[in-house]
């Protein structure tokens, strides 16, 4: 049996600028690391840390791993100063994901905020990946400013190629944006769904996770059709440390997907 605190050595491929304090990293590790969309791995900084991220990029590709990071910590400080060639290590995958079996044939409206686009990423390549089991797929995108928001070019590819719906919004315009201003929960303003056939997903801040699953409720969507990913305070990615224990669940084991109504009434939730 592999020893679950032991990370396999990694290459730093390439880094790749998303804004000011958010980067992605492309790895490649030196055996493959399978995952599915909504999994996170353990990323090693050596002499540093390490920090539970949920990759960013489709889990159909095995030769290689991106992980979008913001600038926020120790850890995450240290990362940001690396280039291509350096050393790091993976452990993982760990959690759960999100359930495609069940979201076959059916809408599936994502909400996401800043970096929560990351975890995102993941499931909707993955949905893009097997585009005919599904309806709808519609992105609602948010940050604080245009320069805020990641995947710029590819966000504007998958606008324009008709496999999917985008709406994106940003807090504070500047005079390049022409887009829609409001905080992303005002996104939901120009979608219609069909409630009987929409699944929601919403990862973000805590405060923009709170008000876009009140928002998705009061379209209609109901707490057994909202998935939320609940990326908070894990450490050791194993359930051993209590760090990420929200009610009666740890989140690094019993999640980090869950459905809204699996945490609704709990306390500290947001």
């Amino acid at each position: 049996m592999r020893n679950p605190y032991l990370p396999t050595k990694t290459r730093l491929e390439e880094v790749v600028t998303e804004t000011g304090t958010i980067k992605t990293f492309v790895l490649r590790p030196e055996r493959a690391i399978e995952f599915l969309a909504g999994q996170f791995v353990e990323l090693t900084v050596p002499g540093k840390g390490e920090a539970p991220f949920t990759p960013s990029s489709a889990p159909s590709r095995r030769d290689s791993m991106e992980l979008t990071v913001m600038k926020a910590g120790r850890a995450t400080s240290a990362l940001h100063e690396l280039a291509a060639g350096a050393t790091l290590g993976l452990r993982g995958p760990y959690g759960n994901a999100y359930p495609l079996d069940e979201y076959a044939g059916k809408d599936i409206l994502l909400l996401g905020g800043g970096v929560g686009l990351a975890p995102l990423r993941s499931l909707l390549l993955a949905l893009l990946d097997e585009r005919g089991r599904f309806g709808r797929i519609i992105l609602c995108y948010g940050a604080r400013t245009p320069s805020d928001l990641i995947y710029r070019e590819q966000v504007r590819k998958w606008s324009g190629n008709g496999a999917m719906e985008v709406h994106l919004t940003v807090d504070a315009a500047d005079e390049q944006w022409h887009g829609k201003v409001g905080v992303v929960t005002t996104a939901l303003d120009d979608v219609g769904i069909d409630m009987a056939k929409t699944i929601g997903v919403v990862c973000g801040p805590p405060i923009m996770m709170k008000f876009g699953t009140l928002a998705l409720m009061k379209k209609g969507l109901t707490p057994g059709t909202i998935y939320l990913s609940m990326e908070r305070n894990m450490s050791c990615g194993i359930g051993k440390c209590g760090h990420c224990r929200v009610g009666p669940y740890y989140v690094c084991k019993d999640g980090p997907v869950f459905k809204y109504e699996q945490l609704q009434g709990v306390d500290g939730l947001w």
